[in-house]
């Protein structure tokens, strides 16, 4: 199999020229051109950041590729889905406000933001998964899957689960709506909280398979358990954190069923990926803090096959030089320590991400191997 080739450049500047600018000077460098956007719909999947982070990627680099989409002809909209935990992202209201305060807003970026699978996350449609062994049907954001052409633009990152949060999960995780990042995240059925069901019975309208009971006398929701299938599609109906879920699947069953959701996103469609190593914090962008970066700000990556993409940032990432200061520093100075010879999992030792590269390049995402091209 030819190698995937993936284009680099750090984030050096020359006087005049800034990093948008460069940016724009990588994608087009690593041919985004070929793709045909005249007068087509852009999706430009990234994570906003939730409040209170603020080692999310900074406005300026998507509104230079929304300019690029544009240049080509291409109508771009940034994008992303609703989560499904409590926060200030679980549905598109919420989530459009945390968007603006965090600086994305069309003035800024140059296109629409779009909630992917709107108003409470149940805006979603059923994509076949060719080739899963844990997923045959992914949950994804309908407006990801109207778009004709699909952009990741990813925050590269630790992750306290995963190892890592990188191209692969930006789509996998981020484009599933809260029924699919249920899909993804647990293996069980809800449970509903009596004292804070409100019994207002939105989640009976979303429910296809008797899942729920209605009681008339105390005017709460239950369970019906024989019934329920586990789709996860009554959580994005209640508004007021009342259904949760257990049984959360361990971080290699994540991984695989994250590649299997990214295979559903990137099938069949003209695709293009660009992730930022820059603010490496040890966690991911959902958490409502972010702590010092672990690593260096690396450079700039770009390509058009995301397995390739994550594996060259891994690479760049395990050559570089832990910072002083970080988690990964801190962990590496602990009696007793053990080094894995691996950043990420030094990091969070807990979490894992081999599993997700094996099994996104065994049902075939794309390649591990590349040829990495520098452009100063």
């Amino acid at each position: 199999m030819e190698k995937s080739k993936v284009y680099f450049t750090d984030f050096r500047t020359k006087l005049g020229e800034g990093l948008p600018t460069k940016l724009k000077k990588l994608i087009k460098k690593a041919d985004i051109g070929q793709i045909d956007m005249d007068n087509k719909f852009v999706a430009i999947k990234m994570h906003f950041g939730e409040l209170g982070n603020l080692g999310f990627l900074r406005p300026n680099y998507a509104k230079a590729v929304a300019d690029v989409v544009k240049e080509l002809g291409g109508h771009p909209f940034l994008t992303d889905c609703n989560t499904l935990y409590p926060g200030s992202r679980k549905n598109a209201l919420e989530h459009l406000e945390c968007a603006w305060e965090n600086g994305f807003t069309p003035l800024t970026v140059g296109c629409p933001v779009i909630i992917a699978d709107g108003l409470k996350g149940t805006d979603d449609i059923t994509v076949p998964v060719a080739g899963g062994e844990y997923i045959k049907e992914a949950k994804i954001g309908r407006a990801i899957m109207d778009a004709d052409v699909f952009i990741s633009l990813t925050h590269f990152k630790g992750h306290e689960m995963t190892g890592f949060g990188g191209a692969i999960k930006n789509i996998g995780m981020g484009c599933g709506s809260r029924a699919g990042k249920k899909d993804q995240h647990i293996n069980g059925k809800p449970d509903i909280s009596h004292e804070q069901c409100r019994g207002c019975k939105r989640c009976l309208r979303e429910c296809a398979n008797n899942g729920l009971v209605f009681d008339d006398v105390e005017k709460k929701m239950s369970i019906n358990a024989d019934n329920c299938v586990g789709c996860g599609r009554c959580l994005g109906a209640c508004n007021f954190d009342a259904i949760t879920f257990s049984n959360w699947a361990a971080s290699k069953e994540l991984n695989c069923r994250m590649a299997e959701y990214t295979k559903a996103v990137v099938d069949g469609r003209p695709c293009f990926h660009i992730s930022l190593v820059i603010d490496v914090s040890p966690n991911c962008d959902c958490h409502s803090e972010n702590d010092a970066p672990i690593l260096p700000n690396l450079g700039m990556f770009a390509s058009f096959d995301a397995l390739a993409l994550d594996q060259a940032c891994v690479d760049a990432c395990m050559s570089a030089a832990p910072l002083p200061n970080s988690q990964l520093s801190d962990n590496m100075s602990k009696n007793g320590f053990k080094d894995h010879h691996d950043h990420f999992t030094n990091s969070t030792p807990e979490s894992e991400w081999r599993t997700c590269l094996a099994h996104a390049e065994k049902i075939g995402i794309g390649s591990r191997e590349y040829e990495l091209i520098v452009l100063k």
